[in-house]
């Protein structure tokens, strides 16, 4: 006999699916918004486990050896992953300390971590406490890992001290390089539905004839609930909060965007940093350093750092406004495009985080007293906060509104007709 569908609710527009076993490499897409509902990967937990433990063991390698060693006029300078950071801190810029150590070293660490808790029990078919909070964590971590951003900012940083100076390369570099590889083959490996699946089995039965208007889908692990109206309740999966729609979207939306926009403009007036030599230095906005790679002829990484850094932020606050306004006009134009819109705001934001990086590993490595210096600026932290706030913005926004104001709509124009 076959079992029944499971249920589940498309994250981005909430629309229910009844989804059955999918062979291995085939996805189910939401037939509204075209958003991923499922995809099968072929043993997942035996190679993301694998690869999750190949990752420490390259976590360790590259926080343990040099990163990059800058010799200029004799003299040598060598850094670490953890050197940034510290100088940063000395230099009284403990808030881009506290940043570059959290998406580079601890939040990675954490959810490699996480990741071998839940992991390697399931492998023996084993459960231990917490198992399914630990690996929600890690779904709230994900964005926030940002290895892979952190070495564009190496390319930039490199490619603007090569001409000026010699750079090696060092162990820990290599290894960085290896650690994100086989992260990302990590993430590609795994099948969170698999996992959720072995720690609590998803809602199964039939979507017609039932009450659909009582069931709710939880945002943390997908898992489909029947709650009452009002009524407050947890997932009996993750012990996430169910809600039919996140909190205060729209408000806490609107605030973070509007602060993010009011400290764009401290972000790109004030300096981002200033390069020191022989006892002369001139500050440095984002905008004058993008001139300054075009004058010294570095095309390809002036418009690297104009994207990221000027382009990517102003799309994403207007991007955000614009759906924030249609949502509130109840508007039910093109939902679909407004969807995928919202897929790229939060996925592109933090890539923006390339210039705070660069200024770290610049920090690290031009060390060398009268000879040369990179002193931060207070705009690093400005813009630093912008793309922190923007990120979440895109998290507390709930695009699933945008079907309501589509439903509500076509409700209202069928009840006048009636």
């Amino acid at each position: 006999m076959r079992s029944p569908a499971d249920i589940i609710a498309c994250h981005d527009c909430g629309l229910l699916h009844q989804v059955g076993e999918l062979p291995d490499g085939a996805a189910a897409a939401c037939t509204r918004c075209g958003g991923v509902l499922r995809r099968r990967r072929t043993n997942s937990i035996d190679r993301a486990l694998t690869l999750t433990l190949a990752a420490l063991i390259l976590f360790v390698l590259a926080n343990s050896f040099p990163f990059l060693t800058f010799k200029l006029e004799g003299r040598a300078t060598t850094s670490t992953l953890m050197t940034g950071v510290l100088m940063l801190y000395e230099d009284g810029m403990w808030p881009l300390a506290a940043l570059v150590f959290g998406v580079t070293i601890l939040v990675p660490l954490a959810k490699l971590l996480a990741t071998t808790y839940v992991l390697l029990p399931l492998r023996f078919s084993r459960r231990v406490w917490g198992m399914a909070a630990v690996f929600r964590a890690t779904e709230i971590m994900h964005p926030w890992a940002m290895m892979e951003v952190f070495l564009l900012g190496v390319i930039v940083a490199y490619v603007k001290l090569s001409d000026l100076a010699s750079l090696e390369l060092g162990i820990a570099l290599y290894s960085f390089i290896g650690l994100i590889l086989v992260m990302i083959a990590a993430e590609a490996a795994l099948d969170p539905r698999e996992v959720w699946d072995r720690l609590a089995r998803q809602a199964t039965g039939r979507l017609a004839g039932r009450d659909l208007g009582s069931l709710v889908s939880c945002h943390a692990c997908d898992q489909v609930c029947r709650v009452a109206a009002g009524a407050r309740a947890r997932c009996p999966r993750c012990g996430a909060a169910l809600h039919r729609r996140k909190p205060d979207s729209i408000a806490r939306t609107w605030a973070l965007v509007i602060a993010a926009c009011i400290l764009y403009i401290p972000a790109n007036l004030l300096p981002v940093m200033t390069v020191i030599s022989f006892g002369r230095g001139e500050p440095d906005t984002i905008l004058s350093g993008v001139k300054t790679l075009i004058a010294a002829g570095m095309w390809p990484v002036a418009v690297l750092v104009f994207f990221a850094s000027i382009t990517v932020p102003v799309l994403k606050i207007v991007a955000l406004i614009l759906l924030l306004i249609s949502v509130q006009l109840r508007s039910s134009w093109r939902p679909r495009d407004r969807t995928v819109l919202y897929r790229v705001v939060e996925s592109v934001g933090r890539w923006s985080m390339v210039d705070i990086f660069m200024i770290s590993i610049l920090v690290a490595l031009v060390n060398l007293g009268a000879i040369a210096t990179i002193v931060p600026g207070p705009g690093a932290i400005a813009f630093a906060a912008v793309v922190i706030l923007t990120m979440i913005a895109a998290m507390t926004f709930d695009p699933r509104l945008i079907w309501d104001a589509r439903e509500r709509a076509r409700d209202e124009q069928q009840t006048a007709h009636a």
